[in-house]
């Protein structure tokens, strides 16, 4: 028998404080245990309140830039917009540039090109109008679009239009110049081309070669006329001659028309062929040498050039990039600008 089994369990010591005994009674494991978890717990909330400050700054970063696109493209298009309302006290020379394909949808489209021919007419500072023309052509009906409001224009403010002519001013870039007062050119620039054309392709042999059938259903017997993978019949060719024919005189007449007497014509003057800028004026395509500064200054007697040609400005293009997801994006930000703090 152990002389200890009589004895009481013992009981915790009065003078030891309770934290200090329960201290004790605890393994010593559980002391790094606890101080392991609380760094982890300190450790978290750092990273998140590190990422919810940088969420904020980034949050508020794209506002502000919403923000300034937004003033940027109105600032932009509002200086275009007034860009000729401070150059007009003073008298000028008005350009106008047609400058590459004369299509829609590109920068000498007839749109663009008659927006610009209103402001430089209505401006009174405006002496004459000078076409500044490099381009090799493009659409009749652009190009006539343009010749017939430029004619409409001359009358109604009784203003002089030039065609100063750098590299190339063909086909339809001369269909437009036919309305200017007077054509300039360089003794080296190329000028005519007053025809009509209208290519394609035809796929017909290759197919057959290749054992492809083509299959075709129309309403309509002409209505596949032209078809790259059909045959051309006679008559559906004639036709399509015959309409370029057509065409081809409303060039006739508004050359005629636009050089009137001073035009030498020749067999081959309405043939498709171009001439250099020399070989112009002697055959009456063109008045006389010169450059849109000789113009300005020896023609028009007035030296200053004020540009009045529409550009595709930085503002626009971006306008154009990102469409309604800017302007929906600019305008939620500014309504969010009161919640920045």
């Amino acid at each position: 028998m152990n002389p200890n089994d009589d004895l009481p369990p013992a009981m915790p010591d009065p003078v030891l404080p309770a934290a200090a005994q329960a201290s004790e009674s605890s393994s010593p494991q559980a002391k790094p245990a606890v101080a392991g978890y609380e760094a982890v717990l300190v450790q978290f909330a750092r990273e998140y309140m590190q990422d919810r400050r940088s969420e904020r700054r980034w949050r508020v970063f794209i506002r502000m830039f919403w923000l300034a696109l937004l003033v940027f493209v109105g600032w932009a298009l509002f200086s275009q917009q007034h860009h000729h309302a401070s150059t007009s006290s003073t008298p000028h020379t008005a350009l106008v540039e047609v400058r590459g394909e004369i299509a829609a949808d590109t920068e000498a489209s007839a749109e663009l090109l008659l927006s610009a021919l209103k402001q430089a007419f209505e401006d009174p500072g405006s002496q004459a109008v000078v076409l500044r023309i490099n381009s090799p052509g493009g659409s009749p009906v652009q190009a006539g679009i343009v010749y017939d409001e430029l004619k409409r224009l001359k009358a109604k403010h009784d203003k002089k239009v030039y065609a100063v002519v750098e590299e190339m001013c063909a086909s339809g870039a001369y269909y437009i110049a036919a309305g200017a007062d007077e054509i300039y050119v360089d003794k080296a620039s190329v000028v005519g081309s007053i025809g009509v054309l209208m290519d394609g392709f035809g796929f017909t042999g290759l197919m057959s070669k290749l054992g492809v059938e083509r299959r075709l259903m129309t309403a309509g017997e002409n209505k596949a006329m032209l078809d790259p993978f059909s045959t051309v019949s006679p008559k559906q060719q004639a036709y399509a001659q015959a309409m370029l024919d057509q065409i081809h005189q409303q060039f006739i007449a508004v050359v005629r028309e636009g050089r009137g007497k001073r035009l030498h014509e020749t067999p081959e003057i309405f043939s498709g062929l171009f001439w250099n800028g020399e070989q112009a004026v002697k055959l009456g395509l063109a008045d006389a040498m010169g450059n849109l500064d000789y113009v300005a200054r020896e023609v028009v007697k007035a030296e200053e050039v004020v540009d009045y040609t529409p550009r595709d400005n930085v503002a626009e293009r971006l306008a154009k990039r990102f469409g309604a997801a800017m302007g929906e994006g600019a305008i939620k930000a500014v309504r969010q600008l009161p919640a920045l703090h």
